[in-house]
Parts: structure tokens; sequence; C-alpha cells
């Protein structure tokens, strides 16, 4: 049976949206397919508050996080780390042969303007990686106010991971002046794995034309030509656009800010119930709006009640991740998630754990 998904990514998926997976099969370079990408475009643009293009990858968030350091960094990068995928970004920056460094914080503890300003002073790099909200922690780095230290050094990029954070908390691409911002479809967007967004400002496609190709899959230059034709490089993921199509008209029905004001308030939720029964993980004032990672102070069995609730109740939420894992456990209110389905959830945690 079914386990409903509490889990922060990949998230439950409505099945009127997956009943668009099996729109009859369409050939990539027929006219259908570039009226559908063409219809596609405005409405991440308009999730994404951008006038840029918005670039479809039929890949995981990784190949987007790869694109932007193998085509963004001329001289060198800084990759902002606190948490798994903020590390996972300097291993892949590094990994590509691309000059790095890595800049750490406990995995707790929020990356602050200041710190991004100390580092940039140096003079030494050309773009710097964030992760807006880090899957692994439920810690939401402050984007707006480093995107504002980011702008006073006017030949630094700002490249951003929002992976689990896009769609479910606002991101202001133009107006915070992010060079490139990307996430996967399987988390606030409510949509089955295997498709990633990214929005690329024009300065990142120029300075792309200039940087020595690192990748053919993920080369910016070869995705724009594409993109101006309403087309991609390489055969996409077509029912997965179809998908997309569907569930950015229904996002853009609820209206965005309705949208992020439901997803702030299953957040209230979920943080006030863990503060009474157990602790959240990052320090206070970077929560998540999209899902909460709780301190395991009661020292249960982490793995015994993800069980229980998948055996009992057809519910799933996710234990910690890496170093963390079994000593935190992690809730997810992200996507088409539904207040009241987060109080039920809530709710089966206290009947297993006796609460």
């Amino acid at each position: 049976m079914h386990k409903r998904l509490f889990t922060p990514g990949p998230t439950q998926v409505r099945p009127e949206i997956l009943k668009e997976l099996a729109t009859p099969q369409i050939h990539h370079r027929a006219p259908e397919f570039s009226e559908l990408y063409a219809d596609i475009q405005p409405k991440l643009q308009q999730v994404l508050s951008t006038n840029h293009p918005v670039l479809l990858f039929t890949s995981s968030s990784t190949g987007a996080m790869e694109s932007a350091v193998t085509n963004l960094v001329s001289k060198r990068c800084l990759n902002l780390v606190n948490g798994a995928f903020s590390k996972r970004w300097h291993q892949i920056t590094s990994g590509n042969g691309v000059p790095c460094d890595a800049f750490e914080q406990p995995w707790n503890v929020a990356i602050k303007p200041d710190m991004v300003d100390e580092q940039l002073s140096s003079g030494k790099y050309d773009a710097v990686t964030l992760v807006y909200n880090e899957t692994s922690t439920g810690l939401m780095n402050p984007l707006q106010a480093i995107a504002e230290v980011v702008a006073r050094y006017p030949d630094v990029f700002l490249l951003v991971d929002a992976v689990s954070g896009m769609a479910g908390a606002p991101i202001e691409t133009d107006a915070w002046g992010i060079d490139f911002v990307l996430a996967g479809v399987q988390k606030a967007f409510a949509l089955p794995a295997g498709l990633a967004v990214a929005a690329v400002s024009e300065r990142a496609f120029e300075r792309s034309k200039t940087v020595p190709p690192r990748s053919y899959y993920f080369n910016l230059p070869l995705m724009l030509k594409s993109h101006l034709k309403n087309q991609t490089p390489s055969t996409p993921a077509i029912p997965h656009l179809y998908a997309l199509n569907a569930q950015l008209n229904d996002m853009l029905a609820e209206g965005m800010e309705r949208r992020f004001a439901r997803h702030a308030a299953m957040a209230a939720a979920v943080q006030a119930w863990a503060k009474k029964y157990f602790d959240i993980y990052p320090e206070e004032g970077y929560w998540s709006q999209t899902l909460t990672t709780l301190v395991n102070t009661r020292e249960i069995d982490v793995p015994a009640l993800i069980q229980t609730l998948a055996d009992e109740y057809n519910l799933r939420i996710s234990n910690g991740y890496g170093d963390i894992k079994n000593k935190t456990f992690r809730i997810a209110h992200m996507g088409d998630t539904q207040p009241d389905e987060i109080y039920g959830l809530l709710t089966a945690i206290e009947s297993v754990l006796g609460l």
C-alpha cells in the first residue's frame, strides 16, 4: 500500500498530476513540443519572479549544480558550506577541476552576510555558491541579505541551490540579483523526480560564453541556443513536462503568496510541536519554511518510529541525514500538503510514542 510521504523529497504527488505522465508521447522536435515548452516558460518565470530564461534539465538537481559551477566560474569559486548538500556542491566544484575554496560552518549554524562579506573582500572569487534551504538540516540561510552583500562585488556571481525551498518560500530572482537559481521538482513543486529547473541571468549567459567548456550535457550556451527556439539540446523528459505544466497551472491558481503562506503556517505548526516534545536542530531564526529537523532529545529509536508510522499508518517521515542520522529526524511540510494532513501526522507520532 502507498505510504503518504512527509519526506523532504520526493514528496507526495497528487493523482491528477500523475495522470499527466500518461499523456501520449510526442516527438521532441515536433511543433507540439515547442508549444509545450513555450507554455511552461512564463509560468516558471512567474514562480521565480524573473524575466530571465528558466532552463529545463532532464537530471536531478545535482546536474544543475554542476552546470552552474562548470559554466560560470572563470577565476575561483567560494563554496559556502553548512550542511550535506552545500558540502556536495563543493565536491562537485572541485571534482570538475574548477578552482574553489570551502568556507565551512557547523551544520546547525546559518551562513551570515558578514561572513560572506569577509570572504569576498579577499578579491579571490568571481562566484559564490549558497544553499538557500538545507534539506539535510532544515536550516534556511538568509538568501536576500547574502544577495545584498554579493551585489557589492559586481564581478562575483551568486549561484543558489534552492532545491527544497523553491515553490515553498519566496525567491525574488531578479530583485535580489541572483545569477543562477536551481531546484529539482520533486520537493516543493510536488512532482515526480527526474527534472530540474534553473533561472539564469543574462550576464551569466555572457560569462558562460567565455569560460572554456567543461561539460557538454550541461553546457549553458548550448542550452540557451535551444531555449531560444523553445527546444532542448537533447531529448528531454517529455512526460515530466506535461506534469510540470499542469502543476504550474494549479500553483498559480492557488496564488504564490497563498502558497507561501500555507507553507509558513504548516512550518509554524510543526515547529511549535517540535519545541514542545523535542527540539529543533538549526539555530533559532533560521528554521526552514518547508521542512523541520528535530533533535532526538528523547533518545527514541528513530528507525523504529519511521517503520511503525509506515506499517500502521501508511505515513513516511525521514531519518536525519549523514552525520546526524538517528540524532535527528525530519518532517517535510511542503508541496501540496495541507495543514490538516500535518496535524494528522503529528497526532500519529504522538500515538506511536505515547506522548
